[in-house]
């Protein structure tokens, strides 16, 4: 195992996993749909997940894309971000967004969630990742989603590597082979009040 600096901990991740993704209620109830999600729809399903760290001119940039396989409708999304004093600070995800960071939990285990939990667009989503790096090439996340200030349900991810290179769509992609990886859309509105939501 490597340190558990947070640049430690992004590349350890670095590669492209295969994703099994599956919900619950609060009381353990496996869900068949997840309706409170910033992407609604079945469960269980299944999602390609690109995710490179590289050097850009001397600051370190992080880029992620999900791509889903099977399960539910095909849909991409990319989101990235800069690290900066050792934390990496998520590009800007969207209408009235906190500001997203990614930490260390130590050696293997990484958190992403908002920089402080007192603003409303909290209240209106809170959804912080817990991710583990279980050695060789397996993972988990376990994400827990608050919607309008209530436990609504929790994600659980099982993911195992099938490259180390994150550069280039594996063949399997439904996206194709070829054409950039990061190519999906970087906002979401699950932040936003329902007035911006109506004016955008």
């Amino acid at each position: 195992m490597t340190g558990g600096t947070v640049l430690d901990n992004l590349a350890l991740f670095r590669g492209v996993w295969h994703d099994v993704v599956s919900g619950h209620a609060p009381d353990g109830t496996e869900l068949v749909h997840d309706e409170h999600g910033g992407t609604p729809g079945p469960l269980p399903y299944e999602q390609l997940v690109y995710i490179d760290v590289r050097d850009d001119d001397g600051q370190v940039r992080y880029e992620q894309t999900n791509v889903v396989l099977r399960g539910r409708d095909a849909h991409a999304r990319s989101f990235g971000g800069t690290v900066r004093d050792g934390v990496l600070v998520f590009d800007r995800l969207g209408p009235e967004a906190p500001t997203m960071l990614g930490v260390s939990g130590g050696p293997g285990v990484l958190v992403f969630l908002p920089e402080r939990t007192d603003g409303a667009d909290i209240t209106r989503f809170y959804d912080p990742d817990y991710i583990r790096h279980l050695g060789g090439d397996q993972r988990t996340r376990t994400t827990t989603l608050y919607r309008d200030g209530v436990l609504r349900r929790v994600l659980s991810v099982r993911g195992t590597r099938i490259t180390t290179d994150p550069t280039r769509r594996v063949a399997h992609d439904p996206r194709g082979g070829a054409g950039p990886v990061h190519d999906g859309g970087r906002t979401t509105r699950v932040y936003a009040t329902e007035r911006s939501q109506e004016d955008s």
